[in-house]
């Protein structure tokens, strides 16, 4: 037992190996490396700004068809409506479809850095608006996620 601790010896200034004194200055190969970096962090911001960009154009043609969806199905029960209420309830169905379109005309019409512009313009105006908004997306996401796991573990 006693050999294994006679390995075990206390550290000194022989056992350290002093660094090279070009490990300290900011030669080639640091200021190659730097670039690299910049360079690679610029083609990283690229793409995730080119992936943002097709997934913003993915949200946008689903949400224009979702609103045009939801138009059509006012537009519908407007119908419905009529015979059951009457036509002064029908019109209110009406009245909200176009409305409903004209959203979905005017998103359709918008290219997304248009739509980005003009989100950050709410904010700006309205900011307690916006919270709000941002609030009430949160809360239906989220009862979205929650109705397809319950479903899923059904």
């Amino acid at each position: 037992m006693a050999d294994q601790h006679d390995s075990f010896k206390p550290m000194t200034d022989a056992d350290i190996v002093p660094a090279s004194p070009s490990a300290h200055t900011d030669g080639p190969t640091a200021a190659s490396a730097k670039q690299t970096v910049l360079d690679r962090t610029g083609d990283v911001r690229a793409q995730a700004t080119d992936k943002a960009r097709v997934y913003a154009e993915d949200g946008k043609a689903k949400a224009t068809s979702a609103l045009g969806q939801l138009s059509q199905m006012l537009t519908d029960a407007a119908a419905q409506v009529d015979e059951k209420l009457g036509e002064q309830y029908g019109q209110y169905a009406r009245a909200a479809a176009d409305k409903v379109q004209g959203y979905s005309t005017a998103l359709d019409g918008k290219s997304v850095d248009e739509l980005v512009e003009d989100a950050r313009a709410l904010v700006k105006k309205s900011p307690a608006v916006a919270v709000g908004a941002a609030a009430a997306i949160g809360f239906v996401v989220a009862r979205l996620l929650t109705a397809g796991v319950d479903q899923r573990d059904a």
